[in-house]
């Protein structure tokens, strides 16, 4: 029994040994030469030895490949001695392919110099950092930040330089450093948060970040902290179609207006991912990230019509509560919303089926939609219910493979998560930077295969703010090559 514990112990404390020297060539990696390594989307750098551990536990379940410390060091060695371009790399695609394609290849490192052959050199990507403005710092904007200032790396990508807010008071500044700080629903920051009282800055990870008080645009000049052309993301909700959004770049600096919300009919809503290549970013400067719902269900629509065709359908959200709603019961102007959010399920309008059929217009007139808010402050889940035009010949199976492969490789992998665990719960769904994660257990076909109702989780405010800040790369044209 002694030597049985000694065994395991020492076998830990090496797998322990071997994380820590991925997570060194990870972090040194990224911060010299902004490359970013991960196993199946999960960052590497700066990561704690035991979640290295486990993704790669995690990792050797769920995607069926052998994936292995041992190898996932030897790759990220070999890979610290290529004169790279910045990107983002795929540890997991890597070993998979090795195992399949070795024999090939005399060495690893010829295999990584055929592989990625597109990404070595400096010049095979050029990238201008861009300034970013958060116009507004709640539930998204303080995420934004968090995303923002943890990514920062060596600055070559977005670069936060301000917050504009309306002054509450005069410890304005130490209140929103506290919130930025300590989340009750998605913890300690990953990093630093210090405030320079003279100059009004909040320095974060490093990164010094001009809090602005203005009631409007146009009280703002931005270039006099040295901000030029800028992304104004807009995190406050309020102004919504073109001409409303255009009263940014009243503020002396600003050149592009992404909002955190739906858009009206004027401006393209867009899921990243699914039809962010639809929009001129040379020529469009208002954007739209559309909503956290939907940014959930679009990759599953995308695929199940990909794959089926989708007849008509319906969905069912089941949201976690919103800052729009009373904490107590008392006057709202929307129905049933002025009821205590703490202490009731809430049956409300949802704008999912219109917001879905802006992006699938084959959808008009077959999609439905309702919703239902929950007394959770965070972590949301969809429920599709399709009916489709081709049989799903293998069930249940095959219509999981479908999604689980989506998560694995492909266009839609920083979108789509696949669980598979009959312990699945909302609190899981926490800190997720997928759009959407598939309750794998929970999927149904039907027994003549031509309807499925699909389980779709989502943190709709860590998830979505993902989402809002890929698209925003997309637009400041600041996206690295990547091997997913």
């Amino acid at each position: 029994m002694n030597t049985s514990f000694n065994s395991e112990l020492k076998n830990w404390v090496n797998k322990e040994k071997l994380a820590l020297d991925l997570v060194t060539y990870a972090s040194n990696i990224y911060f010299e030469k902004n490359v970013e390594l991960v196993l199946f989307r999960r960052n590497i750098a700066d990561k704690r030895v035991t979640d290295v551990i486990n993704d790669h536990a995690y990792a050797k379940k769920f995607a069926k490949i052998n994936v292995s410390l041992e190898n996932s060091v030897e790759f990220a060695k070999a890979l610290s001695q290529m004169d790279l371009a910045p990107a983002k790399i795929d540890l997991g695609r890597l070993e998979n392919e090795w195992q399949k394609e070795s024999s090939n290849y005399p060495d690893v490192q010829a295999f990584l110099n055929d592989k990625l052959a597109f990404m070595i050199g400096q010049d095979k990507i050029s990238i201008k950092p861009k300034d970013v403005v958060l116009y507004g710092f709640g539930r998204i904007g303080r995420l934004a930040a968090r995303i923002l200032s943890e990514q920062i790396g060596v600055g070559g990508q977005l670069r936060l330089k301000a917050i504009v807010v309306r002054k509450k008071g005069d410890d304005d500044i130490i209140k929103r450093a506290s919130l930025l700080r300590k989340d009750s629903v998605h913890g300690k920051i990953a990093g630093t948060v210090e405030i320079d009282h003279e100059n009004e800055r909040l320095l974060v990870n490093g990164n010094a970040i001009q809090m602005i008080y203005a009631n409007h645009p146009s009280e703002i000049d931005y270039t006099k902290y040295d901000i030029e052309d800028a992304l104004v993301i807009d995190n406050m909700g309020i102004w919504k179609d073109r001409e409303a959004l255009s009263q940014h770049f009243e503020a002396k600096g600003a050149s592009q207006v992404l909002l955190t919300a739906p858009a009206g009919d004027d401006i393209e809503n867009v899921v990243y991912g699914i039809n962010h290549k639809g929009v001129d970013i040379d020529n469009e400067t208002i954007f739209s990230a559309a909503s956290c719902t939907t940014n959930c269900i679009a990759p599953v629509i995308k695929l199940v019509e990909d794959k089926y065709g989708i007849e008509d359908g319906h969905i069912e959200t089941i949201h976690a509560y919103t800052n729009d709603q009373n904490l107590i019961d008392n006057i709202h102007k929307k129905p049933r919303r002025g009821r205590s959010a703490a202490l009731n399920m809430v049956l409300t309008s949802t704008g999912a089926a219109k917001a879905a059929i802006k992006i699938f217009p084959f959808l008009k007139g077959k999609l439905t939609a309702s919703a239902v808010r929950v007394p959770t402050p965070n972590a949301s889940i969809a429920i599709l219910a399709l009916n489709l035009k081709n049989k799903v010949e293998g069930g249940v199976e095959e219509m999981n493979e479908l999604f689980r492969q989506a998560s694995l490789t492909g266009n839609l992998v920083e979108q789509v998560g696949y669980a598979a665990s009959a312990e699945h719960v909302s609190t899981d769904v926490v800190g997720n930077t997928n759009a959407t994660e598939i309750d794998s257990l929970n999927t149904i076909v039907s027994e003549n295969g031509k309807r499925t109702v699909v389980y779709a989780w989502y943190d709709n405010e860590f998830g979505y703010t993902n989402q809002v800040i890929r698209y925003a790369k997309h637009i400041a044209k600041v996206r690295r090559l990547t091997y997913f």
